[in-house]
């Protein structure tokens, strides 16, 4: 496996800790890996190429059935109504447009990773994934880049010129987390999360598709409150970026073993602890998962252990 994860690096041509244009470009041979079609029903009604539950005056045809009072005279199908002898009106399905939005986490927490890549670059290949298959699609794709510095916005659109534009984004968020410092401490990192959810809110249309790919690990309550509401007219998937030693410590005691937020440390030198902290730390992701799914939010856990290919 180790063997296969560096070949993986050398075809993409990157070390794992930096995110350059070229390896986000790659992902559009890897369209299949996802599938974005709506699983939900369609809450709002707009015009475009999705097929809604509900039946109506629209691009598709869906049946011919007898004609009832009240019913469009221009809808009347004479071909059937000839052939049966009795009226029948054509029913259509109504199409529906749905934008994609992704939000992007690059905060510092973000910047770790002990196997393969940082989680800053999964969570970066992932977002360029989801907005190569958008295009796919014919569906229009903007998303937000959130940095400790700022949040990068691309609207959305359907031209290959603003998925660059959303591409170029994720390399400048990952440039701007390669310099700082990580001088946020949990507060403020929570209130810049809260904020771009509340952004999030704002600019996201009705019935569009949401993948926020992120750890988690900066969701306050006035977070959960906006996605709360988010979810009412769209459908998100909350994409749970992690490295596989945040859950999970080897069970190899050394004096030299210290884990920390940034901010405290603490020495891990006995196989009880190491047990306890894999608990305690177990525990705590699912209190995240459980969290978010209350919610009314898809969970999607992607390792920055493996490439994607190995996982979606």
């Amino acid at each position: 496996m180790h063997n296969q994860v560096n070949l993986w690096l050398q075809e993409a041509n990157t070390n794992g800790t930096q995110c350059q244009l070229d390896e986000l470009l790659k992902y559009q041979g890897f369209t299949h890996l996802l599938n974005t079609k709506p699983s939900a029903r369609i809450k709002h009604h707009l015009s475009g190429q999705y097929l809604a539950k509900t039946k109506g005056r629209g691009m598709e045809f869906d049946e011919a059935r007898h004609y009832q009072p009240g019913d469009d005279v221009r809808a009347i199908d004479w071909r059937v109504t000839a052939r049966t002898g009795k009226t029948h009106t054509k029913v259509f399905k109504e199409e529906k447009d749905r934008p994609i939005f992704i939000l992007c986490d690059l905060l510092p927490s973000m910047k770790f990773g002990s196997q393969f890549v940082y989680k800053s670059v999964q969570a970066s290949h992932l977002a360029a994934l989801v907005a190569w298959r958008a295009k796919q699609q014919g569906d229009k794709v903007g998303g937000l880049v959130l940095t400790d510095s700022q949040l990068l916005e691309a609207k959305p659109r359907a031209r290959q010129k603003a998925l660059l534009h959303w591409l170029n984004n994720l390399v400048e968020g990952n440039e701007q987390l390669a310099t700082n410092e990580g001088n946020l401490n949990e507060q403020q990192a929570c209130a810049k999360f809260e904020n771009a959810c509340s952004h999030l809110r704002r600019v996201a249309h009705p019935g569009s598709l949401i993948y926020i790919i992120s750890d988690f690990l900066h969701v306050n309550e006035q977070a959960r409150q906006h996605l709360f509401q988010l979810q009412k007219h769209c459908e998100i998937n909350a994409c749970w970026v992690y490295d596989p030693i945040e859950q999970s410590l080897p069970n190899v005691v050394s004096d030299d073993l210290t884990v920390t937020d940034g901010i405290h440390h603490k020495r891990l030198n006995s196989l009880q602890q190491i047990t306890a902290y894999n608990k305690t730390a177990q525990q705590f992701f699912e209190q995240q998962k459980s969290a978010i799914q209350q919610l009314n939010i898809k969970w999607l856990p992607v390792s920055a252990g493996l490439p994607l290919q190995q996982q979606l």
